[in-house]
């Protein structure tokens, strides 16, 4: 019988298989930041510079709703990965199932939440003045695709847990394109402004869903689930909800600071601040796809092979991500270095946002070169189902060190102090991480061992 899939996270050699698992998620996320990016560029030249702040408030609420789809998954996944690795295809089965049970609920339940409260949630995330009736129009059509979303960005991480990194590259590229279709007919053809933007993405969500469901009733998914795997077990939703609430709490963190920001700058600069932190934004999801793909590639060889128990495969894999992806961190470093006004000109002709935005991403990248060490270091924990550890580096730069220091430095340097905040809290936080990470591999994955 031919291997499956999943074994050859165990056998091949770790450079080969990162490159395969992390090639294909680099160019999904690459498709979606682009997605994300251009659907900014459309909306600010053919809507206004104001629609991109509105769209700014408006993320932050749906992502963290769609988080809970990605957490869902990530915890699973992890789960996945190691009763793989252990060859225990019946618990992978039963995770796959809890998985779906659990997004449906939460998340249909937070979108009815986000639907009741739309006129206190807005402002409180910086949807102030001129730029409230289009981030509301955006959020209330946006919030009826996020559960669409969230059951996409779940599957999508089983998926990758099956050692199919191509078929999750076609889930994060279907509704990519189909948004910047959508945008332009939506948009630019029929002239629906902000309900076209909203609507262009709501329908590329559903997009998504029906590849993902293909996906699994195929062939090409080793997890055929029966109703019966749909029922909770207390004990696998205990380890999802353990692991996933890792990922939950980052998009938390995220949503929270996207809440102080929009605030802080909205009082210091007004609209035109917050629409630079929205273009800087949009290129910190962007620019920085490659570091993000190896860092999801690196999650199911490392959960695989520890599950497996082949340690030396674990430190290398460990390794050989670090290294890949600081030499790119690196490239995205000198080419935002060098060329912040030509991007920020892509977005917008607005002559304040063009004299803002340039000296603000250039801060906001300064230590990028190092945030592969803090990215890795923590999905390994995550990948290994430590989640105590995995959590509290994962909340390590924007919990710990960014939000309080966004929350200081303004007070001594104006809006400057915003911008600084960024490198100061990579730096502190990939020294702690660089320091657990080591303190973990010494202990747990340097012994002899028969592989």
């Amino acid at each position: 019988m031919a291997k499956v899939a999943s074994e050859d996270l165990g056998t091949k050699p770790i450079s080969k298989l990162l490159v395969k698992q992390a090639v294909p998620a680099s160019i999904g996320i690459l498709v979606m930041s682009l997605n994300i990016l251009v659907d900014t560029i459309f909306v600010g030249n053919w809507i206004g510079s104001t629609a991109i702040a509105a769209i700014n408030v408006v993320l932050p609420v749906s992502f963290f709703i769609a988080a809970l789809g990605m957490s869902i998954g990530v915890g699973g996944s992890s789960i996945i990965s190691r009763a793989l690795g252990a060859d225990n295809k019946s618990k992978a089965l039963k995770t796959f199932g809890n998985q779906i049970t659990l997004t449906l609920l939460f998340t249909v339940t937070l979108v009815v939440f986000g639907l009741l409260y739309v006129d206190d949630i807005i402002p409180a995330f910086g949807g102030k003045g001129a730029i409230f009736e289009p981030a509301k129009i955006y959020y209330i059509i946006v919030l009826y695709g996020v559960p669409f979303l969230a059951l996409c960005m779940m599957g999508n991480t089983v998926i990758r847990a099956e050692g199919k990194p191509k078929f999750a590259m076609y889930a994060m590229m279907i509704p990519s394109v189909g948004n910047l279709i959508l945008d332009y007919v939506f948009i630019n053809v029929l002239d629906l402004g902000m309900y076209g933007a909203a609507w262009a993405t709501t329908g590329s969500y559903m997009l998504c869903l029906l590849f993902i469901l293909w996906f699994f009733f195929s062939k090409n998914s080793e997890l055929k689930l029966s109703f019966a795997h749909l029922g909770l077990d207390k004990l696998i939703v205990k380890e999802i909800g353990s692991l996933g609430f890792v990922t939950l709490a980052r998009q938390a963190v995220v949503s929270i600071t996207y809440l102080f920001m929009n605030n802080i700058l909205f009082n210091l600069g007004g609209e035109t601040s917050v629409t630079a932190y929205a273009i800087v934004g949009r290129m910190l999801m962007f620019a920085l796809f490659p570091v993000f793909g190896i860092t999801q590639g690196f999650l199911p060889i490392a959960g695989y092979n520890y599950g497996a128990s082949k340690y030396s495969r674990v430190r290398e894999t460990i390794n050989t991500a670090i290294k890949y992806a600081v030499i790119l961190a690196t490239v995205i470093f000198i080419l935002l270095m060098l060329f912040p006004d030509v991007i920020t000109r892509l977005f917008t002709h607005d002559a304040e946002v063009l004299k803002e935005t340039p000296s603000a991403m250039r801060w906001v990248f300064a230590a990028t070169p190092i945030i592969a060490i803090q990215l890795i270091g923590a999905a390994y924990f995550q990948a290994i189902g430590k989640a105590t550890p995995a959590l509290l580096l994962t909340l390590t730069r924007q919990g710990f060190f960014f939000i309080p220091l966004i929350l200081i430095l303004p007070s001594f340097y104006g809006e400057l102090g915003v911008w600084m905040s960024f490198p100061i809290a990579d730096v502190l936080a990939t020294i702690v991480t660089a320091y657990f990470l080591n303190r973990e591999i010494r202990k747990t994955l340097i012994k002899p061992i028969s592989e």
